[in-house]
């Protein structure tokens, strides 16, 4: 999921910062689950970016589940995505389940549409899974309790098969943009910014979900001056870790495994174009 997620933010690189780090390629596609944590309104920039991305760039058909309704995508990605046209979005198939019970069914139901379309998702998305396990109710995390856990657990675990299914899809019919990878956002109760940017395992839903995401993409806000002194509304530090970042690191001696870059920094301007920076 990585190498999806590199890709989106060197798109947003300056072009001087972009060919500084002409050495810094994405890792192999082994690594196909990530978690975004923290602000659910940059983190569904992140997912969006993600998606046009993988859409505009590779290829991919993309699958996005959310409880809220996509009108229009953010200025920022209709100016700053390259190859951004009516094509590449059809690519990009929106769904608005209302509750975990028809997320799971919707999710289970690509099984199925593999025997009808013609090239099935090779990323799936799913936006805020909080709102999806917190129920109408809403609460916080703190009021969960082990059967949140299990929703968790099980819809982690269907979210794996089917892209493990999907992936034997797209190899049986040669599909050059397989496997299928899949991303999901979580907002915890723990503020990131207390732990050096990654939340502790205080939080028993980010606990579960861990076990099933093989990479964490940490969103931290700085909150000191440096934004108004640039004249920019927001910087967020992006710190990726997990199980998926260490096996690409350790290969990293390899001449086909190059280092992989683990940590962001995101910048908001007041016009709301975004831009990204390896630090």
């Amino acid at each position: 999921m990585t190498d999806i997620l590199t890709l989106a933010f060197r798109t947003f690189m300056p072009q001087t910062d972009l060919q500084k780090d002409s050495t810094v390629r994405p890792p192999p596609p082994t690594t196909c689950s990530a978690l975004v944590v923290g602000d659910p309104s940059v983190s569904r920039s992140v997912l969006l970016l993600a998606a046009v991305t993988a859409a505009s760039q590779m290829g991919m058909r993309v699958m996005f589940f959310t409880q809220t309704q996509i009108q229009s995508l953010p200025a920022s990605l209709q100016k700053c995505v390259p190859s951004l046209g009516p094509e590449s979005l059809k690519k990009i198939k929106f769904s608005y389940p209302r509750t975990v019970e028809e997320l799971l069914q919707q999710m289970a139901s690509l099984h199925e549409s593999t025997n009808t379309t013609p090239t099935p998702p090779s990323l799936i998305i799913v936006d805020r899974l909080e709102g999806f396990l917190c129920g109408p109710q809403g609460g916080s995390h703190s009021e969960f309790h082990r059967g949140e856990q299990s929703c968790a657990a099980h819809l982690s675990a269907l979210l794996c098969d089917t892209a493990a299914f999907l992936t034997q899809v797209l190899e049986q019919r040669s599909s050059s943009s397989g496997p299928c990878r899949f991303i999901a956002s979580f907002q915890s109760d723990v503020d990131p910014g207390q732990t050096g940017g990654e939340p502790s395992a205080t939080d028993p839903i980010l606990e579960t979900l861990d076990r099933y995401f093989k990479v964490r993409c940490t969103l931290d806000q700085d909150r000191g001056y440096e934004a108004t002194a640039a004249g920019l509304q927001q910087i967020w530090h992006i710190y990726l870790s997990g199980r998926g970042i260490t096996e690409a690191s350790c290969a990293k001696e390899s001449k086909d495994r190059p280092d992989v870059a683990q940590e962001w920094q995101l910048l908001i301007f007041p016009n709301g174009l975004m831009e990204f920076k390896l630090v």
